[in-house]
């Protein structure tokens, strides 16, 4: 079973890695914004993890797989990653 962590600010907005182990859909109208980015290098054969905002490099590794889990455990509320990608 994933973990799953939702943080609400007071506006109301909920801070999350997106997973559908929560139905966020339950909750109303969605706006889902990336906080990375995960592409393949050509050049390197690895997949970059990139911030979405900055362009930031956060992780290369041949394994997407491995990125994905990256994202997992760095990018939950309350992280320091989460909070400055």
């Amino acid at each position: 079973m994933t973990n799953a962590t939702l943080r609400f600010n007071p506006g109301g907005h909920v801070q999350c890695l997106y997973t559908e182990a929560i139905d966020l859909h339950a909750l109303g109208r969605l706006k889902i914004v990336r906080a990375t980015v995960i592409l393949f290098c050509e050049k390197s054969q690895e997949w970059k993890v990139r911030c979405a905002t900055t362009g930031k490099l956060l992780l290369s590794n041949p394994s997407r797989e491995a990125c994905l889990a990256w994202e997992r455990q760095n990018l939950q509320p309350g992280t320091t990653q989460a909070d400055n990608p």
